[in-house]
């Protein structure tokens, strides 16, 4: 799993992008000790569910280097607290602080809050579960405005989904889950299509597909997402027969 983040990592700082988007934050390296300390922790089994976000949010992922990285809940809860460095291009609206952010992500907070509510300790839920980001980048606009991968132009979207995809398929061959749950439905959607594409070139192989669906995105953006998030998803998840 290293070794994977380290090779899409690599493979999208090739990568470049027109205005509007004016800065790009890849987590994957300026933040990379965290990262690997994540995977090298949580990610050396075989999972029954992953849980695949979008993109880093600028004041989670984008600071501490894990996905939905809230600082208190990476920090207190996963307890992971490394070096941070700085993006090669910081956006002054953007700084990247690492663990020392005072700002509070709303999606990981009630993500990891969710996690800590119902399994108590990080090792009960990372025993058969993960959380993983489709696309390891942040994308910004000249006013410091997030702009999300869905939002990029095609000539600019279909070279970085074809490494992203890549490298979920990977995860999925190493982590061998039973179930994809796309956290928003960016992310189902991208996960259904490389959970079919798999599923065809792996025909006659002995490859098992996991199932796929998704549950309401924690983002305060979405209305719904801030009237009980945690109820809703704790249904969703029962009805997919994710949980029981």
């Amino acid at each position: 799993m290293v070794q994977a983040a380290r090779s899409l990592a690599a493979a999208c700082d090739s990568l470049r992008f027109a205005l509007p988007v004016t800065h790009v934050y890849n987590p994957l390296d300026y933040a990379r000790a965290s990262h690997d300390a994540y995977l090298r922790r949580y990610a050396v089994s075989q999972k029954r569910v992953v849980f695949l976000g979008m993109n880093p949010g600028p004041w989670g992922m984008a600071q501490t280097g894990v996905p939905f990285g809230e600082v208190a809940a990476v920090r207190d809860w996963l307890g992971i607290e490394e070096p941070v460095d700085s993006p090669v291009r910081p956006h002054p609206k953007r700084p990247v602080e690492g663990f020392g952010c005072t700002r509070s992500e709303v999606s990981g907070r009630r993500l990891w809050g969710l996690a800590r509510a119902r399994f108590g300790a990080a090792a009960a839920f990372f025993a058969e579960h993960f959380v993983a980001n489709y696309c390891p980048l942040v994308f910004m606009e000249e006013s410091g405005r997030n702009r999300t991968p869905d939002h990029l132009p095609l000539s600019e979207s279909a070279p970085l989904f074809a490494l992203c995809d890549r490298h979920l398929a990977e995860v999925i061959r190493l982590l061998a889950p039973q179930w994809i749950i796309g956290i928003g439905k960016f992310a189902a959607d991208r996960a259904e299509r490389v959970v079919a594409t798999l599923r065809e070139a792996e025909k006659g192989g002995g490859f098992v597909a996991p199932a796929t669906g998704s549950i309401l995105h924690p983002s305060p953006a979405s209305p719904a997402a801030n009237r009980g998030w945690e109820e809703i998803v704790s249904r969703q998840l029962l009805e997919l027969g994710v949980w029981e």
